[in-house]
C-alpha cells in the first residue's frame, strides 16, 4: 500500500458519489430548439444532411412545439424556408405582412403563450443574392443594410417574437435594431446578438435546409475569421454597449475557448449555437457505429455548458430532453 495522501478517485467510486460532486448541470431549460418552417399544411420534409430534422408547415410546427414543451424545452428559434420566387435583392418578403413566418409565430404564441420565441434577422432567407446584407455592385454593404434589418426586427416583434436574433454580423446593427424596437414601443422585446459568428465550414446542412447559400462569393467580409479570439471579445463588447441582452458564439464546439472568454469578461448571458454541421457529424458517426450517440450527444452539450454558455441552441434539444425526462442520460 502506497502512502497517497490525496485520492480523487474516492469521489468517483459510485454513481451516487459522482452525482454529489458533479459541477455542471445541464437541463432542457437551458436549450433552444431550432425549427425550420415553410408555408403550407401537412408538410414534414426531412433534410437529408440533417437526419431527424425537418422543414415543418404550421400545423406540424405546433405538434413539434407541443411535444417539446411537455419535455421541458420551452424556447424555440424559427428559420423560414422561403421559395425562390419570393426572394429579391432587398429581401422585401422579410417585412411583407403576408409572410408565413409571421403567421406561424402568431399561431405558436396563441397556442403556447408561455413558449419563448426567438427570430432570425438577416437578409439571406429572403435575398436573391443569398447574403446576409444588401449586395451593391458585388459588395455586401453595411450601412444600407441596417434599416432593412431594423424593419425586419419590428415586423417580427409585431408578430409576437420575444427575442430578436440578428445573425447578419453587420456593424452597428444591434444599436439600430434596439432603437427601432424602442421607437415602436417594443421595449420588452429582447435581442440575442450573434456576436461572434465565424465564417465556418460547419453551416453546410443549414444552408441545405433553407436553400440560402450565397449565389456568389462568400461571407468572409462580415463573418469572423476562425483564427481570431480577441476580435470576438471586441464584437461582444460592442453588442453589449448597443443593447444586446444575450451574446452568442457560433459555432460552438470549435470555439469553446471563445465561449469561455466571453463568459469570463462579459456581464451578459452567453449563448452558443451547436450548429448543423456539428449535429450532422454526430449523427453520421453514430449511424456508422463509430460512436455511441446516447453518450456522445449529452457529452457534447455539457461541454458547451461547462465552457460558459448558459443557453445552447441545438437540434438535439428534443432528444436530450427525452432522455433527461426518462432518466436515461448517459455520460
Amino acid at each position: 500500500m502506497y502512502d497517497i495522501a490525496q485520492r480523487p478517485r474516492r469521489n468517483r467510486q459510485s454513481s451516487a458519489a459522482r452525482d454529489l460532486v458533479r459541477e455542471t448541470h445541464l437541463t432542457p431549460g437551458h436549450l433552444i430548439m431550432p425549427l425550420f418552417v415553410l408555408d403550407g399544411q401537412g408538410l414534414r420534409q426531412e433534410i437529408p444532411s440533417m437526419p431527424g430534422v425537418f422543414r415543418l408547415s404550421e400545423d406540424e410546427v405546433l405538434k413539434e412545439i407541443e411535444a417539446c414543451m411537455r419535455l421541458g424545452v420551452r424556447s424555440f428559434v424559427l428559420f423560414p424556408a422561403v421559395e425562390d420566387h419570393l426572394k429579391t435583392p432587398e429581401g422585401t418578403y422579410g417585412v411583407d405582412p403576408s409572410n408565413f413566418y409571421f403567421r406561424i409565430a402568431r399561431s405558436i404564441k396563441q397556442a403556447f403563450p408561455e413558449a419563448l420565441l426567438m427570430s432570425d434577422v438577416a437578409l439571406d432567407p429572403y435575398s436573391s443574392d443569398g447574403h446576409d446584407g444588401l449586395v451593391v455592385d458585388g459588395e455586401i454593404v453595411n450601412d444600407a443594410t441596417l434599416p432593412l434589418l431594423a424593419a425586419q426586427a419590428v415586423a417580427q416583434a409585431d408578430a409576437g417574437f420575444d427575442f430578436i436574433g440578428p445573425s447578419d454580423m453587420m456593424d452597428g446593427r444591434v444599436g439600430v435594431i434596439r432603437e427601432a424596437l424602442d421607437t415602436a414601443n417594443y421595449t420588452n422585446t429582447g435581442i440575442v446578438a450573434y456576436s461572434a459568428k465565424y465564417a465556418s465550414a460547419f453551416y453546410g446542412p443549414f444552408r441545405d435546409a433553407l436553400e440560402s447559400a450565397p449565389k456568389s462569393g462568400d461571407k468572409k467580409t462580415y463573418q469572423m475569421d476562425p483564427a481570431n479570439r480577441n476580435e470576438a471579445l471586441r464584437e461582444a463588447e460592442l453588442d453589449a454597449q448597443e443593447g444586446a441582452d444575450f451574446l452568442m458564439v457560433k459555432p460552438a464546439l470549435c470555439y469553446l475557448d471563445v465561449i469561455r472568454e466571453l463568459s469570463v469578461h462579459m456581464d451578459r448571458p452567453i449563448a452558443a449555437y451547436h450548429v448543423s454541421g456539428e449535429y450532422a457529424m454526430l449523427k453520421a458517426a453514430a449511424a456508422r457505429g463509430w460512436i455511441d450517440y446516447d453518450r456522445a450527444m449529452p457529452e457534447m452539450l455539457t461541454s458547451i455548458h461547462r465552457a460558459g454558455a448558459s443557453v445552447i441552441l441545438t437540434y438535439c434539444a428534443r432528444e436530450f430532453a427525452e432522455r433527461y425526462q426518462a432518466g436515461t442520460l448517459a455520460y
